[in-house]
């Protein structure tokens, strides 16, 4: 079967799937207090899976190919826009969506408190859910950075067993 012999492949989905199945077990060892079993298949948190799976791929690329091939510096290229995405853009649209949900919150209890005789419409948000985990910290990039490194390393000592 091909895909079993696509490392790299291989390396960047096995360090994405186990980067997201120990996102729960972190959370509690962290203490989150808003934590479900649900973290594990969102966006954002510890650590990142977008890291490890672009830093998997690049560390494969570079066992199978070594430091100088075409195919290391592209995969470079995305995985630094991947990281970097994931610590900026992402990040700041979640840090946004919570003022929203503040400024909502604040607007409802200023509604309940004022009584003008109006009959107010009241605000609903019954579909607004906002995921507390959207982009990542840098420790967070980091920490998926290492993880997906590492993943490639037992990969390819499982590999070379086989092989």
């Amino acid at each position: 079967m091909i895909l079993f012999n696509n490392f790299p492949l291989i390396c960047s989905l096995i360090a994405i799937i186990f980067t997201q199945a120990i996102k729960y077990p972190i959370a509690l060892l962290l203490k989150d207090s808003n934590t479900s079993v649900s973290i594990v298949t969102t966006t954002g948190g510890m650590p990142s899976s977008h890291s490890a799976g672009v830093t998997a791929l690049i560390t494969a690329l570079i066992l199978e190919y070594g430091y100088s091939s075409g195919y290391v510096a592209i995969a470079t290229t995305f995985g630094v826009i991947v990281m970097f995405d994931s610590m900026g853009v992402r990040r700041q649209s979640g840090e946004q969506g919570l003022v929203l949900v503040q400024m909502i919150k604040e607007i409802r209890n200023l509604s309940n408190q004022q009584n003008d005789g109006y009959v107010k419409e009241p605000i609903h948000d019954t579909k607004m859910i906002l995921k507390k985990y959207l982009g990542h910290k840098p420790l967070e990039v980091f920490v998926g950075l290492l993880t997906g490194v590492a993943v490639t390393f037992v990969v390819n000592m499982i590999y070379v067993r086989l092989g």
